[in-house]
């Protein structure tokens, strides 16, 4: 369906390209608006994409380089079985730093789209079909990870009774399924090959307005403010019921009960307390980073279709917003202890 617009588009309408053109660089879309091809910018334009895709590319090499290095670490220090969905998180962030790099290589190329290969490369990655799949997995593997730390924290019993692991495994599994899924469908509804360039998630494929408003406005709310209230409610609710346990192990420890079991009960809770430090501020960094671009995606939402996005603040809001693909790794081996001591042992000069 999608072939026969494009060659319908290309054949019948050409006399109408540029209007069609003009209106889908000044329109907003959940993702990224994207034009990918030669002669699709200005020259000033032209010049700050090649330099922000530059960019884009070092930012996406530390980021597999760093996830990569988390991944290898939490399976030496045996970690990987007990933290399956923070490992599938990094898996996640790798899969979309590799995406970046790869698509925006692409770019960097300026390659000429003819034919079925050309279509196929449209939609598969120079439409960033890819990335936001893995980006949209993240985020929806990072609410798992949520809901999860907050049912074995606030729900203890509750969780030991119903979180198995096919529940975890499950988890794990719609992530990617969900986020690629849902993503492949979008694209392959709101992208088109034109003169040779790739026009990605263009808002004048829907129906209607109210139909792109509709879609707009449920991405909005369910990938960042959806998110947003369950990072809030989950981990306020873990942080209250951690101090009362911490004021509870503090009055075993005054009363004299110095047993094993209260130790180890203690070694316990430092190692969840400390994996909840570490998901509090890779959850606040995905609020950070991705908050300005999904502000642009509002005032897109509030605007459409007066509104130009393809400009220095689309770029810079997605520069911002992979960085926090990029940070995440950081994070783990400053934070998470078992990641920290791993990858200090790779370093000969530091001594454990």
């Amino acid at each position: 369906m999608v072939v026969q617009r494009t060659l319908k588009r290309e054949m019948t309408e050409e006399t109408s390209t540029t209007s069609h053109l003009s209106v889908a660089m000044t329109t907003m879309n959940a993702g990224e608006m994207n034009a990918t091809g030669r002669n699709s910018m200005t020259s000033s334009s032209s010049n700050f994409e090649f330099y922000s895709s530059i960019a884009v590319v070092v930012i996406a090499f530390v980021g597999i380089v760093g996830n990569a290095l988390v991944l290898y670490a939490l399976f030496e220090s045996k970690q990987h079985k007990k933290l399956i969905l923070i490992v599938n998180q990094n898996a996640l962030d790798l899969f979309s730093s590799f995406a970046v790099l790869v698509v925006y290589v692409l770019k960097l190329c300026n390659i000429y789209l003819t034919g079925t290969l050309g279509y196929w490369l449209c939609m598969l990655l120079l439409n960033e079909n890819v990335i936001w799949g893995g980006t949209n997995g993240s985020t929806i593997n990072l609410a798992a990870i949520t809901v999860d730390r907050y049912l074995k924290v606030v729900h203890p019993v509750w969780s030991r009774k119903w979180l198995r692991p096919w529940v975890i495994h499950s988890a794990v599994a719609f992530s990617w399924l969900a986020g690629i899924g849902y993503n492949t469908v979008v694209v392959f509804l709101t992208s088109i090959v034109i003169n040779g360039v790739c026009y990605g998630y263009l808002p004048d494929t829907f129906v209607s307005v109210l139909q792109y408003r509709v879609y707009l406005g449920w991405y909005i709310v369910s990938f960042y403010f959806v998110i947003l209230a369950i990072f809030i409610f989950c981990y306020g609710r873990i942080l209250v019921a951690v101090r009362r346990q911490a004021r509870v192990m503090a009055a075993h420890s005054a009363a004299g009960s110095s047993t094993a079991q209260t130790q180890a009960q203690a070694q316990a809770h430092h190692m969840q307390s400390n994996v909840i430090k570490t998901m509090i501020l890779v959850s606040a960094f995905y609020a950070i980073t991705w908050g300005p671009a999904f502000g642009l995606y509002v005032v897109g939402w509030i605007n459409y279709p007066q509104v130009t996005v393809v400009d220095s603040r689309h770029y810079m809001t997605l520069f911002v917003g992979f960085l926090y693909t990029c940070a995440n790794p950081f994070i783990y081996a400053t934070k998470f202890n078992p990641v920290r001591k791993v990858l200090k042992s790779l370093i000969p000069c530091i001594q454990q």
